[in-house]
């Protein structure tokens, strides 16, 4: 899996942090509270989508809302910034393998479509954020998965060549991300994404039910 790979490139929430929990309960609690009703497709409707481009969905599909994009996005800023900053943890064995790749010379990055307060603050919590040589959101980019621009404005910044790159997703979205960006992808098992592992397994180079995997070399080639 790392034969010729200069960069290893992050997704956080699902892929390198057990935070997919988070966002469930907070949509939950967001739609308890303003009387809102879980359309049909909800979910899947949002994966990819940048944080400012998940507000406007929500905007969209609930024009009752009393928000401008800018007062949600804060909102749920509120809602999570305790719980990234002080509980959530990375993967079974991220850390490790981080830790790996930094003694090995790979260089690191985070693309992610959340909010860089919060997936900085998660990264400094779970002490890894030293080892990310950059850090883009989809929002920094302007598009959100699967345009691949979050990857490769990550890649120029480590100064190393998409074919170069290796790229750790959950979603079908975000493999297809780091795909159209010309990286190898692998995808990571997380219990939130379960239903679309097929898909997952269609379009990513490989597959881990968690960190260990890599270095156990239990990882499976697809």
């Amino acid at each position: 899996m790392l034969k010729d790979i200069e960069a290893v490139i992050f997704d956080i929430d699902g892929t390198l942090m057990d935070s997919m929990w988070v966002w469930k309960d907070i949509d939950d609690l967001f739609l308890k509270k303003y009387h809102l009703t879980e359309p049909e497709g909800f979910h899947e409707g949002m994966e990819g989508k940048s944080y400012s481009e998940t507000a406007q969905y929500f905007l969209d599909l609930f024009p009752e809302l009393p928000h401008t994009r800018e007062e949600l996005e804060e909102e749920w800023y509120q809602m999570a910034y305790e719980i990234y900053t002080m509980q959530i943890s990375l993967k079974k064995g991220a850390y490790e393998f981080i830790k790996e790749m930094h003694a090995r010379g790979i260089k690191m990055g985070i693309a992610t479509s959340n909010n860089r307060e919060l997936a900085e603050g998660a990264l400094a919590n779970n002490k890894v954020l030293k080892y990310m040589g950059s850090i883009w959101t989809s929002c920094e980019a302007k598009a959100g998965k699967p345009n691949p621009a979050v990857y490769l404005n990550v890649a120029k910044d480590l100064k190393v060549d998409p074919c170069k790159c290796l790229v750790f997703e959950d979603v079908p979205m975000g493999i297809l991300a780091g795909k159209n960006a010309g990286m190898k992808v692998c995808a990571v098992d997380d219990p939130f994404s379960r239903p679309q592992e097929a898909k997952k397994r269609e379009l990513a180079d490989y597959y881990i039910q968690d960190y260990d995997d890599i270095k156990n070399n239990t990882y499976e080639v697809l």
